[in-house]
């Protein structure tokens, strides 16, 4: 799960360019949320994407650096479809905009698995996504504070309505409707259930 592009943090790589770049990029992808960072070679993507070793490490002199670009479309692509060409979208309507995020994510598995695995695997502080993940959290949690603080100035949301746990708590459900999904793809719905969830929220802290 991303957030809108104001709250996100940019990493120094440059992945813009080429269109073996983009290529690189894909095949990427889809192997980190096949096999994880370590199980992933920079051979086996050059291979799969047409270049050699050596071409591919010209785009990105490492796996690490290649990790970062797979990590910085993936928010790119998020982060524009939550803010829909515009601001942030703040108070109830972040929520809406995160329901329509999960129903998104429900037709691309592979980015749902690369979080996933990369988020559980960079809990080490060594691995190469540690500080994205750490800043993929902050950044979601000063998204969704400004979203419930907003409604609260608005009079959509409860006054009284301890924000640091509906960031917390929002966060933690998501997180575990991916688990679950992935697990279980056939007896998870993330969209319905996300949906139940807020439904809950607007009952106990709507106005």
């Amino acid at each position: 799960m991303s957030v809108p592009p104001r709250y996100r943090t940019r990493s120094r790589v440059d992945v813009s360019g080429e269109e073996s770049r983009a290529r690189a990029v894909a095949v990427a992808t889809e192997l980190f949320a096949l096999t994880g960072f370590k199980g992933t070679s920079v051979a086996a993507v050059a291979a799969r994407t047409g270049l050699s070793q050596s071409g591919l490490l010209h785009h990105f002199p490492s796996k690490a650096a290649l990790l970062t670009a797979v990590l910085e479309e993936r928010d790119r692509q998020d982060g524009d479809f939550l803010a829909g060409g515009g601001g942030p979208p703040l108070g109830w309507a972040a929520f809406d905009a995160l329901a329509a995020l999960i129903a998104r994510n429900s037709a691309r598995p592979h980015l749902v698995g690369l979080f996933v695995r990369l988020a559980a695997e960079a809990t080490e502080t060594a691995h190469p996504a540690h500080a994205w993940v750490l800043q993929h959290y902050s950044g979601l949690r000063r998204w969704l504070t400004e979203a419930v603080r907003t409604g609260q100035e608005r009079g959509e949301i409860a006054a009284d309505a301890p924000v640091g746990s509906v960031v917390r708590t929002t966060i933690a459900v998501i997180d575990g409707l991916q688990q679950q999904w992935l697990l279980q793809p056939d007896e998870v719905s993330m969209t319905a259930e996300f949906e139940v969830f807020t439904q809950v929220l607007r009952a106990r802290w709507g106005r």
